[in-house]
């Protein structure tokens, strides 16, 4: 950290290399207990309470929605009261959530938990995201680690929450637990994150260069305007992701139907999930550390976007009978190495395209941005999983594509790299 950015308060401002360690355990900790229920969330909406597959969409599209779609309230509660409450309410709402989803019977009270359960990780999310973005950029400035790959190290504890998690969720339903004891399991990892936050986490806001955290009122109105869409390249940078994150949840809509087709039963969503976790554990690292030396965060948007889609041509191609689950594999496989490229790369161009005092809206509006364009695209996807498959798949790979596309148009930030570094050593 330079000196120009030096803590006024030491207890509220951890080491950069401290700080980054606590917020990627969080990471860890939160998608172990997340992925322990969402992976068979669709089979107990549908099996479990007699759902139609557009009514299982449009929930799961709203559980995205609130989440990824209010981000941007989290992020701006974040830039005005600091990390540490906003963190902690998200917490006690995810535990209400899985709770009151453990003990739904209707369609009422189902979409009501779902809700709760993806405002909370409005809350949480983005005060996590932004505070690791930020001290992954202090970090990149004191010791010249690129900050891709300070944040895939994030991403690599996520994925292997990610990977534990349906583990978890599956060893509860081997047991004879059922989906509610997976929910209550996902609440007690929950009560366990909230215990650790609220005795490590700083209890200030963390200092920002620039102007203050806090806006005048009467700019509170223009500010999201100005942020996102007065600013063009972070505007595109949102529009991005969103194709991104719709073909991502295809993972909890098109692929649990696809596994179904092939095999008969969704028994084997677990074995690749953890496929999916695995990947990224393994070679999320070494993958962004050769890409942010060699490619600028740009070609790795488009290729990444463009592996995506690939995954999505590639299932109508492949065999069914014994090799049933190939399709599903492949899909899985592609996608994942899709957003191993893409995801560090993009939270690592955030930093440069908005004011510092501004990251955990920016941070937010990428989400939300996002969450409409899921929530649009559940229910477009849940209407197309009863079409012919090739019609299915090609409309699904035409996403990712013409994300990629727009990737290419995206310019540099706002930053400079600093003297004796490169603009590839930077990001």
């Amino acid at each position: 950290m330079t000196a120009s950015t030096a803590p006024t308060h030491p207890r509220a401002t951890p080491e950069p290399r401290h700080y980054l360690r606590l917020l990627t355990v969080t990471q860890f900790a939160f998608n172990t207990g997340f992925y322990a229920v969402l992976p068979y969330l669709a089979a107990h909406l549908g099996d479990g309470l007699g759902m139609a597959g557009w009514l299982v969409g449009l929930v799961l599209g709203l559980r995205t929605f609130s989440q990824q779609g209010l981000f941007v309230v989290g992020g701006a509660l974040t830039d005005r009261y600091g990390p540490r409450p906003v963190v902690l309410t998200g917490c006690v709402l995810r535990v209400a959530g899985f709770c009151w989803l453990a003990q739904a019977a209707t369609t009422a009270t189902v979409i009501g938990a779902v809700l709760l359960i993806g405002f909370a990780a409005a809350l949480f999310s983005p005060a996590v995201e932004s505070e690791t973005a930020r001290t992954a950029v202090a970090h990149e400035s004191a010791t010249g680690t690129p900050r891709a790959q300070v944040l895939a190290v994030f991403s690599a504890a996520g994925q292997a929450g990610a990977f534990l998690g349906p583990l978890l969720g599956s060893l509860l339903l081997l047991l004879g637990g059922g989906f509610r004891t997976a929910c209550l399991a996902g609440a007690v990892v929950f009560v366990g994150v909230f215990a650790g936050h609220a005795r490590l986490m700083p209890r200030r806001p963390r200092p920002v260069r620039g102007r203050g955290l806090r806006a005048e009122p009467s700019a509170k109105g223009a500010l999201l305007t100005r942020e996102v869409f007065a600013n063009r390249p972070f505007l595109v940078l949102c529009l991005v992701h969103s194709t991104y994150l719709v073909s991502y949840n295809q993972l909890y809509l098109a692929l649990p139907a696809e596994v179904e087709r092939a095999t008969g039963s969704q028994s084997a969503l677990g074995g690749l999930f953890a496929l999916s976790s695995l990947l990224v554990v393994v070679a999320q690292l070494p993958l962004t550390r050769w890409s942010a030396r060699r490619i600028t965060p740009r070609t790795a948007l488009a290729t990444g976007l463009a592996v995506v889609a690939a995954g999505f041509t590639a299932v109508p191609l492949m065999p069914d009978g014994p090799a049933g689950l190939l399709p599903g594999a492949t899909l899985v496989v592609l996608l994942t190495l899709g957003q191993m490229l893409l995801v560090p790369a993009a939270r690592g161009l955030v930093p440069d395209l908005v004011e510092d005092h501004r990251l955990g809206l920016a941070t937010g509006a990428l989400s939300s941005v996002s969450g409409l364009a899921v929530l649009v695209g559940s229910a477009a996807t849940g209407t197309l999983l009863g079409a012919p498959g090739p019609v299915l798949w090609t409309v699904l790979a035409a996403v990712p594509l013409a994300g990629a596309v727009l990737a290419l148009t995206l310019t540099g930030g706002r930053r400079t790299p600093e003297s004796g570094t490169t603009v590839t050593d930077q990001l």
